[in-house]
């Protein structure tokens, strides 16, 4: 099935793409907003919950030994009211990119934390029938 407009799936904010190794990305407008959410100087929140990102380009959150977002706390983000624009387009963002212009095995294999997404699991049953 080919879409010509866009995919937009509500978030079920089941937190499985917060449990999947990753590289959140952040701009200085993120930082300052989710270091005041915190409450805390922007130069402790990058000390504390910031590194270097991959790229060397600027920075991302720091994560869990097992790779999960430092603020997945009691089944949630902690920084909900402040998430970074990246998170927000979760899972949109690679829906739209990927659904319709390459093969489901492709995107399956290539981004698995698609398929852990509650959103995405009922988008393709809804695809199915």
């Amino acid at each position: 099935m080919t879409f010509t407009m866009p995919i937009t799936l509500e978030c079920h904010r089941c937190t499985a793409c917060c449990r999947w190794p990753g590289e959140v990305r952040l701009e200085a407008d993120e930082i300052a907003k989710i270091a005041a959410l915190k409450g805390v100087a922007e130069s402790d929140f990058i000390e504390q919950h910031t590194r270097l990102r991959q790229d060397r380009r600027g920075l991302a959150l720091k994560e869990n030994a097992d790779g999960s977002c430092i603020f997945l706390e009691n089944g949630g983000c902690a920084v909900q009211a402040a998430k970074p624009q990246q998170c927000q387009d979760f899972p949109n963002r690679w829906v739209n990119q990927l659904w319709g212009r390459l093969p489901l095995e492709k995107i399956q294999s290539d981004y698995p934390m698609l398929f852990n997404c509650a959103a995405f699991k009922a988008f393709l049953k809804a695809d199915e029938s």
